[in-house]
Order: structure tokens, then sequence, then C-alpha cells
């Protein structure tokens, strides 16, 4: 806990991500990633030294998912829950019927956390988004779009004034599944008819082939991205090449 915290400590630091009276909202989606956030957060709260607001959101899509272990955990935290109720899973495949429903889905399920957010007051939106997310980003949009891009670290969000976060940029994919199953998080089985069936994850398997010749191959990708650096990810605070912890 204590070495993860650290880890996401210093990403915070890095990027500027949390300023003192900040309302922030965890986007909570029931898996691995987005649950080890909110414990992450949770700690970082009690121990960071500065004082700011923790508000854990969820969006449910209507596919019938139980989030009350969710809530569970929550009231162990202490951290408040907000469920936003949607039929985002029934506009999508049932009446649009759409072929491609994953960037529809994410259109809309940004729209109902971030009206969720601006109805709580809270100003920014801390996303679960790790090491292994922004690497395999990268190179999707490499492969699929011709272009040299990633999501930022720290997005303004003009047309809502709502600024998202991402403190676990730090920190790998395989130990924060290490992390979820050390501490037992309630993790939600997705049922979206399409789940692990993305171009997303033709990405992940080829980055886990290639990582197996050239071991380096995610640090390097990754320490190019603030070497370079893309739009917004030169670290404003002290850097070192995230370990492969």
């Amino acid at each position: 806990m204590q070495r993860l915290v650290g880890l996401m400590r210093r990403c915070v630091e890095d990027y500027k991500m949390i300023e003192p009276g900040d309302r922030i909202g965890i986007g909570v989606s029931g898996g691995k990633d987005s649950l080890a956030l909110l414990v992450l957060m949770g700690q970082l709260q009690r121990h960071a030294g500065i004082d700011f607001y923790l508000e854990a959101v969820t969006v449910d899509l209507g596919f019938s998912m139980d989030f009350s272990p969710i809530q569970k955990l929550c009231d162990d935290l202490d951290i408040p829950l907000t469920v936003v109720k949607t039929e985002i899973s029934k506009i999508i495949f049932d009446y649009r019927q759409e072929k491609n429903p994953c960037s529809m889905c994410a259109k809309m399920r940004r729209g109902a956390i971030n009206q969720a957010l601006l109805d709580r007051g809270l100003n920014k939106l801390a996303l679960g988004h790790h090491f292994d997310d922004a690497v395999e980003t990268f190179v999707m949009n490499l492969i699929y779009e011709g272009r040299i891009g990633c999501f930022q670290p720290v997005t303004d969000l003009d047309r809502t004034g709502i600024v998202q976060i991402r403190p676990m940029l730090y920190i790998h994919e395989k130990t924060v599944e290490a992390f979820a199953q050390r501490m037992e998080l309630p993790v939600v089985q997705n049922r979206c008819p399409v789940d692990k069936r993305t171009k997303r994850e033709e990405i992940k398997g080829l980055v886990y082939d290639l990582s197996a010749k050239y071991p380096d191959l995610k640090e390097r990708i990754f320490g190019a991205m603030q070497r370079l650096p893309l739009p917004e990810w030169e670290p404003q605070g002290r850097y070192n090449r995230p370990k492969d912890v």
C-alpha cells in the first residue's frame, strides 16, 4: 500500500494534479483499475498533506450489474458513492444496434459522469488509467490512426470546467492486478457483450508479445512520451522513469 501510494503521490506532484480545496470525483466502473484507484486515493487523502474532498461516481450502463459490493467498499473507506442510472446499453445495442459500439458508449458515459460531477459540485475527475494504458494508447494511435499521441495526465474539459486527472500513470497493470487480489477488492463482472473484443485488446496482445523480446519496450515508450514531450506530458516536478514494480 505504502509503495503504491508513494508512486501515486509522485505522479500527482509531477503533474500538479491536486490542489487544496479540490472536490474530486473518482470514476468507479467496478473493474480492478478503478477500485484500486478508489482505495489508493483514500489513502492519499489521509497522507498527502493536502485538504481535498473525495466522492466515488459510478455510471450504471443498464447491464443489470450489482454495485452493492462497491457501496460496501465505499462505506468502509468513508467515501460517498453516487450511482448514475442510465439506459446507455439499451440505446447502443437495442435501439441503434451499433456495429462499433465502444466509441458511442464512451461519449455517452463521459457525458453522464460529467453531468453528475457538475450536479455534485465536483471540479475534478480521477480516472484509473495506469502505465500500461498510456503505452497501449500511444501504440494504438500510431498503428490505427497514423499519429503520435496519447491522452494527457491532466486534461481540462473547457465546456464543463471539469479537470480530468490520472494519478495511477506510474503504476503498472500487473501491480494493480496484484494489489486488487491481495486486498480482495470486489471486482464487478463486466457484462458488456463486446468486452475483451476491442482494438485495445489487440494492441495489448501485440505489446505483450513485443515485450517478451524487448523487455524494456514499455518503459522506453513511456519515457519517450515524457521526453519528447507529448503535449502536457513533460513532468513539472521531479522525474524518474517508473520502474516495473
